[in-house]
């Protein structure tokens, strides 16, 4: 496949300096623009530009990312098309890395960054949510993370789903799904309607890999992941890595967001990324001895403190 590229060449007042990424049907590059200064601009493949449908693909993503204001969602800042065909969206630069690719450097991340982690990008879902857009895509890959700073930036709305959108346009054929396996909701394995509750999963899946550096599922294959999914519990977190152990409320948090049942989830994102931070933050349990005091050990201190 010929490499496209744009580097050196200026799209719609944009300078285009690097190729940071391409796909099959994008490339993403790094821009610098007058007034927005550094930028991201994603650009349609050429082969696809008289593609209807991928056109309207990338129309699609480009407005559902736009219609998603909130400080951890990067901020869409222009939607074009450069010449006939060349549709292009412009967002903020978002510094730092993949999420994935620090945890994996790192091995797991500890409890009170996952904590920050999954809240703030719980407050980026939410904000989708409340404008009617499910996510669907929810995975490490799909966050910015500045470790400096924090901050987590949620990215790419390719695959999102208008909750207002009719039955029709939002079922999956049986068989059939969107997402990333490892990471997607037991419910759209079988082409039902995908709802928040979908996005909550895909939630407490990635809090499961920040935690352990595993995931809820062991499977070897896709067609094994897919059986999985659909037939076994996942992995209790207390086994998900030997030497790793949590206090039992942040286990039953993470598995509850996982139940297979969408039902049986927290209400909403923000509540699932609530009770994980208080059960992650809550103090550990004190040693037996020092909370002792009026039984046995306080007992014989008495005793023997007693003078003759």
């Amino acid at each position: 496949m010929t490499r496209e590229t744009l580097v050196g060449s200026t799209l719609a007042g944009y300078a285009i300096r690097d190729l940071i990424g391409e796909g099959g049907t994008s490339a993403v590059y790094r821009a610098d623009h007058p007034q927005h200064g550094s930028v991201a601009v994603k650009v349609l493949r050429e082969k696809l530009r008289q593609d209807r449908t991928a056109v309207a693909r990338f129309v699609r993503e480009a407005r559902f990312g736009a219609r998603v204001q909130h400080p951890n969602v990067v901020r869409t800042i222009e939607i074009g098309e450069a010449e006939p065909g060349m549709h292009f969206l412009a967002i903020e630069w978002a510094g730092g890395e993949i999420l994935e690719r620090y945890v994996k450097r790192l091995g797991h991340l500890e409890k009170a960054e996952v904590a920050d982690i999954v809240r703030q990008i719980a407050g980026a879902v939410q904000a989708a949510h409340a404008v009617g857009i499910v996510h669907r895509d929810l995975k490490p890959e799909n966050v910015m993370y500045d470790p400096g700073t924090r901050q987590v930036k949620l990215l790419d709305f390719g695959i999102a789903a208008d909750t207002d959108s009719s039955a029709d346009e939002r079922l999956t054929r049986a068989g059939f799904f969107v997402g990333t396996l490892m990471y997607v909701a037991p419910e759209s394995l079988s082409g039902e309607l995908v709802t928040p509750a979908a996005d909550q999963y895909s939630l407490a899946t990635i809090a499961y890999f920040l935690l352990t550096g595993c995931h809820p599922y062991t499977a070897k294959t896709p067609r094994e992941m897919f059986t999985q999914l659909l037939s076994q519990p996942p992995i209790p977190l207390n086994r998900a890595r030997q030497g790793l152990q949590f206090n039992q409320a942040v286990e039953d948090v993470i598995m509850r967001a996982l139940s297979r049942n969408p039902a049986d989830r927290y209400p909403d994102v923000m509540s699932f990324a609530a009770a994980l931070h208080d059960a992650l933050l809550a103090p550990s349990a004190p040693p037996p001895a020092a909370e002792d005091r009026g039984g046995l050990l306080g007992k014989m201190k008495g005793l023997f403190g007693k003078k003759p």
